[in-house]
């Protein structure tokens, strides 16, 4: 069997190919370029020569041969220009989600199939596993990696059967200190390597500058939305109602998750335990409205006043009991709920959330400390064409209820949900209030190791 190995310069690609070479297939390596522009890099030079340089130096180490393919058109194509379209919309997209589904395992695996593969790997650190239909045909299953630290099933969501069948994850099975050891005692150029770190192939970056070179800055208001919104909201008061009536036990719903860590996720003794057969009998109108956020309609009124020794007039805002706008930013688009850094506002005895964003208006909500109303959710849906299940065999039915385990964005513990299939989408209800919930996001569902499926949000 004729096997590619994506290369990348790095010390898991590298060991990935080295441990198929030693288990006697015929292995050849490709690096692929998906990227051209350095000006908008952190580093302001082009990591991909170096990278390819250490991939060159690995493949003459290990014996097996070189390619080089340029896939930079695809990649802008496919993957950041649908970063551009989301985040115009408002939406946080995952681009290495989009580079896993459209490049490594479509693009890429064209340009080894015509040099002659059978099967790509790369060194992704989650398990594949075979197993049979019911039709007798073949079912290929994702699994976590074995390492916890390093799992990353997560950006392999979106992955079909069909993709699935061409894959190999020769280093699934290891822990990262295993894989550095094997790099070392076979003296791979890559054994030091640091890991890569911000947008897949396009390396870290500042992403405002990387953003405007399509989407133009444009300053807007930064509001602040204080606790006493929530209070004769309607959509807030139907969502705690709402939740409330579906609880297992009667007791009120949760509707704020104890922060501790976003390694470590929420607080102990915040979960909700809702009652399925209460779950089942709500409309499909009713699950609509539960997944939907806190809309945010503020309104501030001037007024005008005489300042100093000799009365200038200057025109002011009135006081608001439910917000006040702190200042300026540079464009909606430009940020996500939960982001914390990149305000620039302080006066504040805790940090600063952005809860919600308006590009339509030009709007940044945001919320002071981790408990702040806007910040948490315990419902979202994706819509019925966005749904994406890894296994088409145990796709849920309209009407379905399950119990799963999700996350909604990558290194995010596990967290428990009853996933709901209806007409009009797939809800997912969690446990725990979520922090952070952002449209353009992958939710992720799992049946014990196994990833089943995914969906953006």
């Amino acid at each position: 069997m004729k096997i590619c190995i994506g290369l990348s310069g790095g010390v898991d690609s590298s060991v990935a190919a080295w441990l198929l070479k030693q288990q006697g297939y015929d292995v050849f390596a490709m690096f692929m370029q998906n990227w051209h522009d350095a000006d908008t890099t952190l580093h302001g030079d082009c990591e991909w020569e170096e990278d390819r340089f250490v991939a060159e130096l690995v493949a003459r180490k290990i014996g097996i041969p070189f390619y080089f393919v340029d896939l930079s058109k695809q990649y802008r194509q496919r993957v950041v220009d649908y970063m551009f379209d989301e985040y115009a919309k408002g939406r946080t997209p995952n681009p290495d989600v989009l580079c896993n589904r459209e490049i490594k395992f479509d693009a890429f695996w064209e340009a080894a199939r015509k040099l002659g593969a059978d099967m790509v790997a790369t060194g992704h650190y989650c398990r594949k596993e075979e197993t049979v239909g019911s039709d007798g045909q073949p079912v290929y299953r994702i699994l976590a990696g074995t390492d916890p630290n390093k799992d990353q099933s997560y950006f392999l969501c979106q992955l079909s059967q069909e993709q699935l069948s061409k894959a190999l994850f020769p280093i699934g099975d290891l822990l990262k200190p295993e894989v550095r050891r094997i790099a070392h005692e076979a003296d791979l150029p890559s054994a030091d390597k640091k890991d890569s770190q911000g947008i897949c192939f396009v390396g870290k970056v500042d992403l405002p500058t990387f953003l405007q070179q399509k989407l133009e800055s444009r300053e807007g208001d930064v509001i602040e939305v204080y606790d006493a919104y929530y209070q004769d909201n309607a959509q807030y008061r139907f969502l705690q109602d709402t939740l409330s009536s579906l609880t297992a036990d009667g007791r009120p719903a949760r509707m704020i998750t104890e922060y501790v860590s976003e390694d470590k996720g929420s607080g102990q003794g915040a979960a909700n335990r809702y009652d399925p057969e209460k779950l089942a009998v709500l409309s499909d109108e009713d699950w609509l409205r539960l997944s939907q956020p806190v809309p945010y309609d503020l309104t501030f009124e001037t007024e005008t006043y005489r300042s100093g020794k000799h009365h200038v007039k200057k025109t002011r805002y009135k006081e608001n009991p439910f917000g006040k706008i702190l200042g300026k930013h540079e464009g909606a688009q430009f940020y996500t709920i939960g982001q914390r850094k990149g305000l620039n506002i302080g006066g504040h005895a805790d940090s600063l959330f952005v809860i919600a964003t308006d590009v339509e208006k030009n709007l940044i909500y945001v919320g002071e400390g981790h408990r702040h109303k806007g910040l948490s959710r315990s419902c979202l849906r994706v819509a019925p064409e966005e749904i994406h299940w890894i296994r088409p065999d145990l796709a849920m039915a309209p009407g379905e209820i399950r119990r799963y385990r999700v996350r909604i964005r990558y290194r995010q513990p596990l967290q428990d949900a009853t996933l709901v299939r209806r007409e009009n989408g797939l809800y997912i209800l969690f446990d725990t209030p979520q922090r952070g919930i952002t449209a353009g996001q992958f939710a992720v569902w799992y049946d014990g190791d196994e990833m089943l499926g995914s969906g953006a949000i």
